[in-house]
């Protein structure tokens, strides 16, 4: 099992989870959230290609659809960090309710994104990472909602077109992270499900689970709660 990371933002919650699948899972979403958090750094550092402050469009009309690990991590991160949206959440009640889009999307913010620690893989990946093409090779293409005028503002002028690896090496100097390298570890970790939901659909049941594993733990706020069977 991995450890847990210094930065990790569930701390609370994983050390009432010890013992239990669930503080697996979290330990292991924690680590790879961290792994791209890692990668990206360094692909925004070497290659001075960010998006522009205050976007948020890739999310204004998209709700993911995630594994049931995204969603439990999601829901940790809501019990630990918004305990009180977290309740309604269980509730069925979301703090931004839309007909379409993420339920967290947030107009009035400058940043968007309410619960941006606990946010899944394709918002941590969207608009930062390459993919491959069909002979293998990384290919990069920026965001559709990226404007004109900015892309126009880097040294080597960019478009809307998708752009080879090694387009993207002379460029940046440097590469995105690939997508598919860091969602195949999320489906490692539970090989038999690969289902996926809408976030309003399977984040309230996965934080009433953990909220009864939380409640079975017996409120115990010590360092060494007692392990759960689960």
């Amino acid at each position: 099992m991995n450890e847990e990371l210094p930065s990790s933002q569930i701390k609370k919650i994983l050390g009432k989870l010890k013992g239990t699948r669930v503080e697996e899972i979290l330990l292991e979403m924690d680590a790879a959230y961290g792994r791209i958090s890692n990668e990206q750094s360094a692909w925004y550092s070497g290659s001075g290609f960010t998006c522009p402050e205050g976007c948020g469009e890739c999310c204004r009309n998209f709700e993911p659809d995630i594994l049931e690990c995204e969603a439990t991590y999601m829901a940790a991160w809501l019990l630990e960090n918004q305990p009180e949206v977290a309740q309604k959440v269980a509730e069925g009640e979301f703090p931004y309710p839309r007909q379409g889009g993420c339920q967290f999307w947030k107009e009035d913010d400058p940043y968007h994104c309410s619960i941006y620690g606990g946010r899944s893989f394709i918002c941590r990946l969207f608009g930062a990472c390459s993919n491959h093409d069909k002979a293998g090779q990384l290919v990069f293409k920026p965001c559709k909602f990226y404007p004109e005028e900015k892309l126009q503002e880097y040294k080597t002028p960019l478009t809307h077109r998708q752009y080879s690896q090694q387009e993207v090496e002379k460029i940046f100097g440097t590469l995105p992270p690939a997508m598919e390298n860091l969602m195949e570890e999320a489906l490692s970790f539970d090989p038999d499900n690969h289902e996926t939901m809408l976030i309003r659909e399977i984040l309230p049941q996965i934080v009433r689970r953990i909220q009864w594993l939380l409640m079975m733990n017996n409120g115990n706020d010590d360092d060494t709660p007692e392990p759960l069977a689960c």
